[in-house]
C-alpha cells in the first residue's frame, strides 16, 4: 500500500511526505522531481513552453507509469485533472487530501509565477483553488485540515487518521 498526497501548490505535500516516509520506512517519491527529471527541465519552463492543457497530459502519463508499493507519493497540485492517474494511485495507495486555507496557499506560493502551476493563462490562485478543490475531495480517502499545523503535527494525523487503511 502506498500513501499519496494530494493538494495544492503550497500545502505541504513535499515537506510532509520525506517525514511520512521515513516514519513509515516507505520509500518517497515527488512527482514533480520525477517530471522534472524526465524532461531535464523545470516545471516553470514546461509550463511556459507547451502550455497547462500539455503539462497535465505528461503528468498523467507519468503517474501512470508508476508502479510502487511501499511509498509515499507526492503528488503535483494539478494531477487531480487526470481521471486515469488518479484512478491508477488509488488502486494502489491511500489518497490523503492535505487541505491548506486559500489564504496560506496564497501567502506560500504568491502569484504562483514561478512554482509552475499549471494553469490557463490568466488564471488567478484563488481561481485554481476553487476549481481544484472539489476535485481533491472526491478523490481522497482522507482529508487533512493543515492549518496552524507544523509538517510534524501533520505527519501524526495523517499517521493516526490512516492508520487503518494503511493495513489493508
Amino acid at each position: 500500500m502506498n500513501l499519496v498526497l494530494i493538494g495544492m501548490a503550497g500545502a505541504g505535500k513535499s515537506t510532509v511526505g520525506p517525514l511520512l516516509a521515513e516514519r513509515l520506512s516507505y520509500g518517497f517519491v515527488d512527482v514533480d522531481a520525477v517530471i522534472e527529471a524526465d524532461q531535464q527541465q523545470s516545471l516553470q519552463e514546461l509550463v511556459d513552453r507547451n502550455g497547462a492543457d500539455w503539462f497535465r497530459r505528461l503528468e498523467e502519463r507519468i503517474l501512470l507509469g508508476l508502479d510502487l508499493r511501499r511509498h509515499v507519493i507526492a503528488t503535483g497540485g494539478s494531477a487531480v485533472y487526470g481521471r486515469a492517474g488518479m484512478e491508477h494511485l488509488q488502486k494502489s495507495g491511500v489518497l490523503v487530501f492535505l487541505d491548506v486555507p486559500l489564504p496560506l496557499v496564497e501567502a506560500r506560493v504568491g502569484d504562483g509565477a514561478s512554482r509552475g502551476l499549471a494553469r490557463q493563462e490568466g488564471q488567478s490562485v484563488a481561481h485554481l483553488f476553487a476549481e481544484r478543490r472539489p476535485l481533491y475531495g472526491r478523490y481522497a480517502d482522507l482529508r487533512i485540515e493543515c492549518d496552524g499545523q507544523s509538517p510534524e503535527q501533520v505527519c501524526e494525523m495523517i499517521l493516526s487518521a490512516g492508520k487503518d487503511m494503511l493495513e489493508r
